[in-house]
């Protein structure tokens, strides 16, 4: 029998007696299942991060935090993300892909209980940096064991498929979080918010012992009969033979190699525009508030539990009418990943998003178009839709493309630590220097960095479009 590579499996397409073959290689049940649980993953997340917000001003209230608390608890989430991203994602190229897999959703599963039960603001503290952990570690593991079990040419579809179940997360969560707050008017009504996802994130943690681990990952640490069993596995087939060659025993990561050579520029490429993107991102939430109010009202303040759960009840809307855009964006984006290829749509995407921060900038000044609500809401409409049609999307989908096999965990994780430190910098800094600035002086600065995200990430391109990742496991710097 002949012997191939790991990938070769992946991309064979059947042939009909007749000889003629399939349209494309088909996916098995176990290569859905792995596609399922790996979108649930995102799904919690995009859940857990807007329900948090939801959360945030009953919290406030019940705690009774000072700005400096305060500050802490919004913060705790980012920060364990970026410290699950870099930590955890390496580890899954040392230990592999489906211990990593597991243990986020054990960790999540953990850190809501904690949450949900937290009788002080320091336990829920540790509490939400362990839920950001978690998060931060499915940033780059569920982008690998699909992306490592899938045919390259619907690649891109399928991992932003995934990715888009953020949205669907956000959406389940405002909509819960608006009917809890509904039917039960009260402070502690955002302990339940925690308690929700832990018996579907339990049920994904026992699912996820089900499937194979990583036939690449077993590959490139030498493990050749290993490898083959588990293709087996996900291909649901018994005459996997793979080709020594595929073997890269020898090949044991390093944080070095990722700043040397070829996979320096992959470095740069997936850490700066993911940088840029969050920056910018940020940057336009200014408008938010000016938005919600516009559509749904003005905040009542106060310190009353009806005045605070009138204006949760608010910002829940505007959370909802925000991520519509980001279904938008996302719709199109994965309908073009595989067609125009990643490069163009987040140069394409980088451009639209300076487009609409200028039209922001415009409708928020003195000039002859300032004080413009219309200005304002096309400038927020143009970024939400552009940043997910291209840089919020495609540096996802390239961070996990970019990278050889034994480093790609952390070469994956590294980008999407850079993209947290620039929101948790723009977090602490943006609202000091918009006092100090004023939007006129700040979204020139922001429009600059989305033009630089174009210019890095077309200085240095690689396209990864159909990439057979079997090939970059055997690229070293």
């Amino acid at each position: 029998m002949e012997r191939r590579h790991v990938q070769a499996y992946i991309e064979e397409v059947p042939r009909w007696s007749s000889g003629e073959g399939l349209a494309g290689p088909p996916l098995s049940s176990m290569q859905w299942l792995v596609w399922v649980l790996a979108s649930a993953g995102k799904f919690f997340e995009g859940f857990i991060v807007f329900i948090g917000g939801i959360a945030l001003p009953l919290v406030h209230e019940e705690f009774a935090l000072n700005a400096a608390e305060l500050g802490l608890l919004t913060a705790a989430p980012l920060f364990g993300i970026l410290l699950g991203a870099l930590v955890l994602g390496g580890l899954a190229d040392r230990w592999g892909r489906k211990p990593v897999f597991i243990a986020e959703m054990l960790l999540l599963l953990l850190g809501l209980i904690g949450a949900a039960f937290s009788p002080s603001f320091a336990l829920l503290l540790g509490c939400l940096l362990l839920v950001g952990v978690a998060l931060g570690a499915d940033y780059p593991t569920a982008h690998l064991v699909i992306s490592e079990s899938i045919p390259s040419a619907i690649r891109g579809r399928l991992v932003l498929g995934a990715f888009s179940f953020q949205a669907l997360g956000a959406l389940a969560a405002t909509a819960l979080g608006i009917g809890v707050l509904l039917l039960r008017p009260e402070l502690q009504a955002w302990r339940s918010f925690y308690l929700y996802p832990v018996l579907p994130v339990a049920l994904v943690a026992w699912g996820r012992l089900l499937l194979p681990e990583s036939s690449h990952w077993l590959a490139s640490r030498g493990d050749l009969r290993g490898a083959a069993q588990q293709l087996g596995l996900l291909l649901n087939r018994s005459d996997v033979e793979l080709h020594p060659m595929e073997s890269t025993a020898a090949a044991h990561g390093s944080w070095r190699e990722l700043f040397q050579g070829r996979l320096l520029r992959a470095t740069v490429l997936s850490s700066v525009p993911w940088f840029l993107q969050d920056i910018s991102t940020y940057g336009i939430g200014i408008f938010t508030p000016v938005i919600i109010g516009a559509f749904f009202g003005t905040e009542m303040g106060g310190h009353s539990v009806s005045a605070v759960i009138y204006d949760d009840l608010l910002g829940a809307k505007g959370a909802a009418f925000v991520d519509l855009a980001f279904v938008a964006g996302i719709a199109v984006a994965i309908a073009l990943a595989d067609r125009w290829g990643r490069i163009p749509l987040q140069v394409l995407g980088f451009i639209g998003c300076a487009v609409g921060l200028t039209l922001a900038a415009l409708g928020s000044g003195d000039g002859p178009w300032g004080q413009s609500l219309p200005l304002i809401l096309a400038g927020f409409v143009v970024f939400q839709f552009m940043t997910n049609v291209g840089p919020n999307a495609q540096t996802y989908l390239l961070a996990g493309e970019l990278f050889p096999t034994h480093l790609r965990g952390l070469g994956a994780g590294v980008a999407a630590a850079a993209g947290k430190v620039g929101a948790v910098l723009t977090a602490f800094l943006f609202p000091v220097l918009l006092a100090q600035w004023g939007t006129q002086r700040l979204l020139p600065l922001l429009v600059l960095s989305s033009l630089v995200g174009a210019a890095v990430t077309w200085i240095y391109r690689i396209e990864t479009k159909g990439m057979d990742l079997g090939d970059a496991a055997h690229e070293r710097p």
